[in-house]
């Protein structure tokens, strides 16, 4: 459900304030460099490509622990044990995501754990993406002590019933699921379809919105280039590509309201996407041993968003799937049907 993910670049006009070191715990003091150095130089003050590929080595780090199986969780396994991880299919294309991150990581591996890292790294990745929650951020994990059990990260083509009883597993319900499917909205495809990387997922090049949970809804049509891959079904909107994984649960009785209220709600969305996150930041940890470091993430910009179609569609193109509320009408943003473009990728190569 998480694999493959990049992101939309949107180049944003703000300074970060980053709180001064005295206002701090000497264990989140000492992190204030890390922080600058990573919303300076590795996310720019952007929410793009490099801040959703640290979003997606969150949720591939923490989901790997499983009480039948074993693993550490949000330990930072996928940073000191890459050369194993990186094999799994699920985590294709992540090789990309470290080549970008993994320099910081190393500039800074005396001050913080890897799992911190992955952890403070993901948390700053939405600082600068308008619409974004501020999430928490604990520090003090200790170093991974083996790599991750395979086949424990959720793959889009995994049935809904494999994905609700992975995340049972855990500990996490199927409404805090699709919070965490928010990520999606500022997401994309780099080898679901390896013919397009870049693809964005099911909304228009935008913030942290609610466009993906309107456009699963609409009736897919399409495909953003080859039929067939496995993963992925029609998507209602050219340019753009539609998870499997992001249909099903769309449209499961179990998920289909949920997803219909962060639909027509932003500010739930955003809400619920907080707590679901920080709760996942935590598996395979003790919070009693952690600090609470959460003051150094910055809030990122607010965002004004009203829910409305896409230019071309409206509410008949909507497959009503929850089984109690109707889909209300919205308004339909105005222009030509969207053909959207690739998504800009982070630059991983030594060129200054």
């Amino acid at each position: 459900m998480f694999k493959k993910l990049s992101a939309l670049v949107l180049a944003l006009p703000l300074v970060l304030a980053i709180p001064e070191k005295r206002a701090l715990p000497a264990q989140c003091a000492k992190l204030v460099p890390v922080v600058e150095d990573l919303l300076e130089n590795l996310f720019e003050n952007q929410c793009g490509d490099a801040a959703h590929g640290a979003l997606r080595l969150v949720f591939h780090d923490a989901i790997g622990i499983s009480p039948i199986v074993g693993g550490g969780g949000a330990d930072g396994s996928i940073i000191t044990f890459n050369a194993t991880e990186l094999t799994f299919d699920a985590n294709d294309g992540l090789d990309d995501v470290l080549a970008t991150v993994g320099p910081f990581f190393l500039e800074h591996q005396n001050v913080i754990s890897p799992g911190d890292f992955v952890q403070l790294a993901g948390a700053l990745s939405l600082a600068a993406c308008p619409g974004a929650p501020r999430v928490q951020f604990f520090a003090g994990r200790p170093p991974p002590k083996a790599a991750s059990p395979n086949f424990l990260v959720p793959e889009p083509f995994n049935t809904t019933d494999q994905i609700i009883e992975r995340f049972a597993s855990v500990g996490f319900s199927p409404p805090e699921i699709i919070a965490l499917l928010s990520s999606h909205s500022i997401a994309g495809a780099d080898t679901v379809d390896p013919t397009i990387p870049g693809t964005p997922f099911d909304s228009t090049p935008s913030v942290y919105d609610t466009n993906i949970f309107i456009e699963v809804l609409l009736r897919g049509t399409l495909f953003p280039g080859t039929a067939g891959n496995q993963g992925e079904v029609e998507t209602a909107v050219a340019g753009t590509l539609r998870l499997e994984s992001d249909f099903e649960l769309a449209r499961d009785p179990r998920t289909a309201c949920v997803w219909q209220e962060f639909a027509l709600n932003q500010p739930l969305m955003a809400d619920r996407f907080a707590p679901a996150l920080f709760k996942l930041s935590l598996l395979g940890q003790n919070i009693n041993r952690l600090t609470d470091c959460s003051s150094l993430i910055p809030q990122p910009p607010a965002l004004k968003d009203a829910p409305e179609f896409p230019p071309g569609q409206n509410l008949g193109d909507i497959q009503q799937s929850c089984p109690t509320t109707r889909f209300p009408d919205l308004p339909t943003q105005p222009g030509p049907p969207l053909d959207v473009s690739p998504i800009p990728q982070a630059d991983t190569s030594d060129d200054s």
